[in-house]
């Protein structure tokens, strides 16, 4: 890839979602809109390293994306009148669900509002599957690839693509509207949507693929979306207790890469570049959750542990007993292995790596987390404490092949060969 082509990718990771939110509002079809977008896209592959990148090239590409859609709206109402019987009034023929119509009457309204809630909210409408929901949020708002949606779902790439193509089918077919639901309709879509902002926040933090640990753009995307919710259902804990875990979790994001993209773990950051206005906010947040009732939601809960990091002035100084307490309050409130290997990483620094280890090696007699790269990163890390860097090399080398991050990976990497460092340095 060129380096002209790699700008247009990045500005695409960065524009994509708004722009096919803007995109469905005005075209009227989730389906359309992402046709529109990729369209817009091959625009600016082509033009901008003819023409240079536009000062403005978000608008550019929502402009270019416009004229695909209405194109191809015009070229549907073309062929529904063709196939209507003559002498049949031109706007009897076209049906009352067009697109065209769904266009004209977004227009209308003036694009006010938040676009991409609505995207989230339509997205997360009772008449998808949930695996279909998450499936459309990951592709069409955190940006990932039918294959790396595949990854996360342990699916083949086709299951993925019936799965996304079935989702838009129904969506039209449900004629769900690009509005915010009213009322019960819309508590009900709450945790559906909250579960769609965590995963999106998680891309972000650390993504799935790629050469970059860290999507800044993606993080702030997905708070500014906790925060819109949390401000239209004060009254609700999950949505403050969300509201609070991202706003703690992001405000380590400067201090969690060097400056030419390295990650740097929790032990090593330096806590003096965390943003200490999001950590606030994250506890006056969380405080909101815990007086609506909802200190035991799997939200509030995950934020009370990234309080009790936010509280420490060093990595030594963490209350890793009282975060150790809250994974197994989550592990009670929302079991899954991955909260286990989490207690697991809390009690090898509450009690020392020899507790934690046999908790990571019953996962290990599992499958669930088989394809999942951390579960021999945390093993390795536990074993190299334990003064056995021989089998951690092997359990950080699996990790490594496991990780489709490239920075993840070199990190991994380095763990190895420091650990067979160490084994070289032993007498034999």
């Amino acid at each position: 890839m060129s380096a002209e082509h790699s700008r247009i990718a990045t500005v695409w990771k960065m524009e994509a979602p708004r722009l096919i939110a803007a995109l469905t509002r005005k075209l009227g079809d989730l389906g359309l809109a992402e046709d529109a977008a990729q369209d817009a896209l091959v625009a600016a592959l082509e033009h901008w390293p003819r023409d240079g990148q536009p000062e403005k090239p978000g608008a550019w590409l929502l402009r270019a994306a416009e004229r695909k859609g209405l194109d191809a709206i015009r070229h549907w109402s073309m062929a529904a009148r063709h196939h209507v019987a003559l002498g049949r009034e031109a706007d009897e023929a076209a049906p009352t669900n067009a697109p065209e119509a769904a266009a004209l009457r977004s227009e209308a309204e003036g694009g006010l509002g938040d676009d991409t809630l609505r995207l989230l909210f339509m997205t997360c409408h009772p008449a998808l599957s949930a695996e279909s929901q998450l499936a459309l949020v990951l592709k069409v708002l955190a940006g990932l690839s039918t294959a790396e949606i595949a990854r996360a779902f342990l699916q083949t790439e086709a299951t993925i693509a019936q799965r996304l193509v079935r989702a838009k089918r129904q969506l039209a077919e449900a004629k769900v509207p690009f509005e915010l639901p009213q009322g019960s309709a819309l508590t009900a879509r709450l945790p559906a949507v909250l579960h769609a902002i965590y995963l999106l926040f998680n891309e972000g933090y650390t993504a799935t693929s790629g050469s970059d640990w860290l999507r800044p753009a993606l993080c702030d995307e997905a708070l500014r979306l906790a925060r819109s919710v949390a401000a239209l259902l004060p009254q609700q804990p999950e949505a403050q207790g969300l509201l609070a875990l991202l706003e703690l979790q992001a405000a380590r994001n400067a201090a969690r890469t060097a400056a030419d993209g390295t990650p740097i773990l929790l032990a090593d950051q330096d806590r003096r570049r965390w943003n200490r206005l999001l950590i606030q906010r994250g506890l006056a947040a969380l405080a909101r959750a815990e007086q609506l009732g909802g200190a035991d939601g799997a939200y509030a809960l995950q934020a009370a542990i990234a309080a009790g990091h936010a509280r420490a002035a060093r990595f030594a100084e963490t209350d890793w007993p009282h975060i150790a307490a809250c994974y197994a309050r989550l592990e009670a409130v929302s079991p899954s292995p991955v909260v286990t290997l989490n207690r697991a990483v809390a009690v090898s620094f509450a009690e020392g790596a020899a507790a934690a280890l046999p908790l990571v090696q019953a996962l290990r007699a599992t499958s669930a987390l088989a394809q999942y790269h951390l579960l021999p990163t945390v093993e390795g890390d536990l074993l190299a404490r334990l003064g056995r860097p021989a089998e951690a090399a092997v359990a950080f080398r699996e990790a490594a092949s496991l990780t489709r991050n490239t920075r993840e990976a070199a990190l991994l990497q380095q763990r190895v060969a420091e650990c067979e460092a160490q084994c070289a340095a032993v007498p034999t």
